[in-house]
């Protein structure tokens, strides 16, 4: 499995680098792709593909939501849990769209975060769940910067060295 070690994430791996079991492999590759990680703006690869399972993850309960609030009747017509729902998850998809295009779907990101945050004024346990996945978003929105600072620094000083 050699070329699957994933430091700089571009298939160059070295000895130094930790190697990963196939499954490990695969997974990280498909998030890159998905992010786009693996062309373009090398400095965000690690934060946009973070970002892009945070909300795949945040998509399908978005939609659960939806359902609850349409389930539950809160709104009139009810239909309207449905609807928004189903708008805050076009949101998160053109997020996810939007992700490999530099800065964009991280804002959007953000503005997801707030609108489900929002949503806790007509389903209280939404708030539970938006502060949950907010937490989470800033958590990988932090960690992701820091590892590809990391990542650069670390490729900056190899492609210097012999």
């Amino acid at each position: 499995m050699s070329g699957e070690n994933v430091p700089g994430g571009d298939g160059t791996g070295s000895e130094d680098d930790l190697p990963l079991s196939p499954s490990e492999s695969f997974a990280h590759n498909s998030a890159m792709r998905v992010s786009g990680g693996a062309r373009g703006d090398s400095s965000m690869r690690t934060q946009r593909a973070l970002a892009s399972i945070v909300l795949g993850f945040e998509l399908i309960v978005v939609f659960l939501i939806g359902m609850t609030v349409f389930g539950l009747g809160i709104l009139t017509p009810p239909e309207l849990g449905i609807w928004g729902g189903v708008g805050l998850c076009a949101i998160i998809v053109a997020a996810l769209g939007l992700m490999r295009f530099g800065r964009v779907g991280i804002v959007l990101g953000w503005i997801v975060h707030a609108l489900v945050l929002a949503s806790g004024i007509v389903l209280p346990m939404a708030l539970v769940v938006g502060v949950i996945f907010t937490a989470l978003w800033i958590y990988c929105m932090v960690k992701g910067a820091q590892i590809d600072r990391t990542r650069i620094a670390w490729e900056e000083s190899h492609r210097d060295s012999p």
